[in-house]
């Protein structure tokens, strides 16, 4: 027991005689965290048992499935929703043996995250403006960062490789948080990296043009490929061709000689031969060693040698941790912040093997698991944002083999979109019993044991209370009412503790209220879809939030709990201009998510972007265009597109700030002539 005040100390007493719980605020006075040898120490930090265990998993929902899956076959992954809760149901993959790397390993065999960061630099969008500014405060971006580390390295195989991708803002802080999580001496590499070049004068300091790369393996038995690049000018940066070379280097060593070409010979004075004899018998063989004759000089023994020994430099030469040879960003997809392919095939070679799963929880434009198809590895890509989602959808479906984005066609393997954390309900409603009760059982952290007290099967424990999960699919009595509680009641008597929790569809409960108490038990009833009860969480659900412009799109997201979908209230005029544009012109659009405080929102205040597929085939949105609110409401709350660059039908799916959808299908023909137009026409 550490520093408890006196009132402390009277004041846990009185709770635990009144049979309370105590404050959330004891658990790290009471149970504090082990300190490390040196560590950083910042507001609000937890203990890695803490946060594994009080992080809420959510359950996947597979939405659509692109390409045909072969039974018993691996499927891509590629999942809308928080990271954090997302990670903690691919845990529960990996503990079920679902996540298996070509070696046999369990777990993700290699991880690469590009998360938010910094504090105000801005960072292009390839046409010169600036379109992502970070905006993240300091204990709180590092407390976000490292409970996602703590889960990223669960999730890692015994023989896996995690690489970070950050800049000067918050690189020192989390380089110790890694230590911390990963273990300082699993530390392999800090990469430097190019960033957007800016040559800015009059500044009072230096232009910034490097980010750095953190490399920590999970353990000492780390899977690691060096790869090799052509050799380069040291001054200029071109590709130059291999030279011959002096086969010394400085500094002596024993013994000093070396059989060469059948001859022996002593290097020069204050130098040694740069091989062993065995490298030298084989670049020998390979007809990478010769004796230059214009090049005479002394040995060891003050001997005059007619010929310098000399080898073949090779064209590839082992890659260091200086990386600024490659581009750091790239912006083929219109994407903020977008990794260059190339920087992202080389951490996947150097990091795993074909048949490995790779691993980006902030996936943004995709560029991670796009070079992971392109490289034979299976990959699992996590991302809050639905502009990602969309941006990954179209990249996957429109890949080229070669790295760059160059090449010919190459068809994507399966992989399944799924939602975590924000749930089609009607796609639930259609589940089986045993898939229903396991996803409700899911939904609210609850432990699936089935058990039976007073004759009555129940079907797991909420914390260490009962819970029963309503089967609305029976025939006869497929409704939670009054009667239903009494008779559960009659039946358990005293046999279960003061609480207890009833999972049921909201359409199946015929009262209003969140709990009923019958005698010494409070029967809570756990609505889906579900307003989250605040006595039954430490915090209120935080839904995912989506950007209103360019700026916001890299922000960071922590959610906290779920919600289900449901349509926004969308009213639209559909014109064209007599400039033959197509203008949408959006009169209404209000959420009805059931987010607290959603509903008190001003018209159009909670619409987050458009997106706009300009020949949707029917089957497959592809993303052409997005147009962010911010800009939306400058222009009126009108979005604007060249009538002619529709095919013969486009798709508008209209997203509010929650990640909630409306969609429609248009023709050219759908947009009316304005009043000017006609006017004209006539």
């Amino acid at each position: 027991m550490t520093h408890l005040t006196s009132y402390q100390r009277q004041h846990m007493i009185e709770l635990l005689e009144r049979g309370e719980n105590l404050p959330l605020d004891y658990k790290h006075i009471l149970f504090p965290p082990e300190r490390q040898e040196y560590e950083l120490v910042f507001a609000g930090k937890e203990r890695d048992e803490d946060v594994l265990a009080e992080t809420m998993a959510v359950p996947l929902q597979p939405i659509k499935t692109f390409g045909e899956v072969k039974e018993g076959t691996w499927k891509n992954m590629l999942i809308f929703g928080d990271n954090l809760q997302a990670m903690k149901s691919l845990l529960r993959l990996k503990e079920q043996g679902n996540l298996i790397n070509s070696d046999g390993t369990h777990g993700v065999k290699l991880i690469y995250i590009d998360p938010p960061f910094g504090t105000g630099d801005e960072y292009g969008s390839g046409n010169g403006e600036m379109s992502y500014s970070a905006k993240i405060q300091g204990a709180k971006f590092i407390s976000f960062l490292r409970k996602r580390l703590i889960f990223l390295r669960e999730l890692l195989s015994d023989t896996g490789n995690i690489f970070v991708r950050l800049d000067y803002h918050f690189g020192h802080y989390i380089k110790v948080i890694m230590d911390e999580v990963f273990q300082e001496q699993n530390f392999r590499n800090e990469i430097v990296i190019n960033r957007l070049h800016r040559r800015l004068r009059n500044l009072t300091r230096f232009n910034v043009s490097t980010e750095s790369i953190y490399f920590y393996s999970k353990t000492a038995n780390y899977f690691f490929h060096n790869p090799e690049a052509q050799r380069k000018c040291n001054y200029c940066g071109r590709e130059k061709e291999s030279i011959w070379d002096d086969l010394t280097s400085p500094g002596l060593r024993n013994p000093p000689e070396r059989v060469i070409l059948g001859q022996t010979y002593l290097p020069r004075r204050g130098r040694h031969f740069s091989y062993t004899q065995e490298k030298i018998n084989t670049m020998t063989e390979n007809g990478r060693i010769r004796i230059n004759p214009a090049i005479p000089y002394y040995d060891l023994e003050g001997n005059r040698i007619d010929g310098r020994p000399e080898y073949l430099q090779t064209e590839d030469v082992p890659i260091d941790n200086n990386w600024t040879d490659i581009k750091g960003y790239a912006f083929g997809n219109n994407y903020p912040t977008e990794n260059h392919e190339e920087l992202l095939a080389r951490v996947i070679k150097s990091g795993s093997k074909k048949g490995d799963i790779v691993l980006d929880a902030f996936a943004g434009s995709g560029t991670t698991l796009a070079v992971a198809e392109k490289l034979g590895r299976h990959w699992v890509g996590i991302d809050c944002g639905k502009l990602s989602i969309y941006t990954i959808q179209r990249r996957m479906l429109n890949l080229k083999e070669k790295i760059g984005d160059t090449g010919r066609n190459l068809k994507h393997k399966p992989f399944t979109l799924f939602n975590a954390g924000l749930y089609d309900f009607s796609m639930l409603k259609r589940l089986p019993w045993v898939d229903w009760r396991f996803f409700a059982l899911h939904l609210f952290q609850c432990r699936d044991e089935k058990h039976t007290v007073g004759g009555i099967e129940l079907d797991g424990f909420r914390g260490g209370e009962n819970v029963l999960v309503f089967n609305h699919l029976l025939g006869g009595r497929a409704l939670l009412d009054y009667g239903f509680i009494d008779d559960l009641n009659s039946q358990l008597g005293s046999r279960v503790g003061s609480r207890f929790f009833i999972i049921a569809p909201a359409a199946s409960v015929a009262f209003l209220e969140d709990y009923l108490d019958r005698g010494r038990t409070r029967y809570y009833i756990l609505r889906i879809p579900y307003s989250i009860i605040n006595e039954l969480h430490n915090r209120d659900f935080e839904a995912i939030t989506q950007p209103v412009d360019e700026s916001q799109v890299n922000e960071t997201v922590e959610a906290v709990g779920f919600d289900f979908i449901r349509l926004p209230d969308v009213s639209c005029e559909y014109i064209q201009t007599p400039s033959d544009d197509a203008v949408v012109r959006i009169h209404k659009f209000k959420s009805r998510a059931m987010i607290k405080g959603a509903s008190q929102r001003a018209n159009r205040e909670t619409l987050s972007m458009v997106m706009v597929d300009y020949d949707y085939d029917g089957e497959v949105f592809a993303l052409d265009r997005v147009f962010y609110a911010g800009e939306i409401e400058k222009n009126g709350w009108q979005v604007q597109m060249p009538i002619h660059a529709l095919g013969k039908q486009a798709m508008i799916i209209y997203i509010d700030i929650f990640g909630n959808e409306y969609k429609e299908i248009k023709t050219p023909a759908d947009f009316q002539l304005s009043a000017e137009r006609e006017a004209e026409s006539a």
